[in-house]
């Protein structure tokens, strides 16, 4: 099992509250819509709490400005995702979701990477 993790950024026109409203119940049916097609064996979203609900500990950090959320996909494997995306079935919802996408979220601003996951708690 792998993750695609994304640490997305809002658009600077969209409010916090806008932002989220459009990830959640826009961005994540179509995810889950196009999820047995690319695969995806499980997908959540961690949204950000208000800034002040995490100002003195970001602030005891001296980090970065907090990302608008966590976007997780679980995959079976890199060549499982691979092969998802290479069917005409895969591109198109793989366009479909990255259109979406920049309705909402500063691409250029937001990490992406794959991972293997390792549970050390729960």
């Amino acid at each position: 099992m792998i993750q695609l993790v994304f640490c997305l950024v809002r658009r600077p026109h969209l409010s916090r509250e806008a932002f989220l409203d459009r990830w959640l119940n826009v961005h994540g049916p179509l995810v889950r819509e196009h999820a047995a097609v690319l695969g995806i064996r499980r997908y959540a979203q961690v949204h950000t709490l208000p800034p002040a609900a995490f100002a003195r500990l970001a602030a005891s950090r001296g980090g970065p400005v907090a990302y608008g959320g966590v976007a997780e996909r679980w995959l079976d494997s890199i060549e499982a995702m691979q092969a998802a995306a290479a069917t005409p079935e895969g591109r198109r919802a793989g366009r479909v979701l990255l259109e979406d996408e920049r309705e909402f979220i500063e691409l250029k601003s937001s990490p992406i990477w794959l991972a293997e996951p390792h549970v050390l708690v729960g």
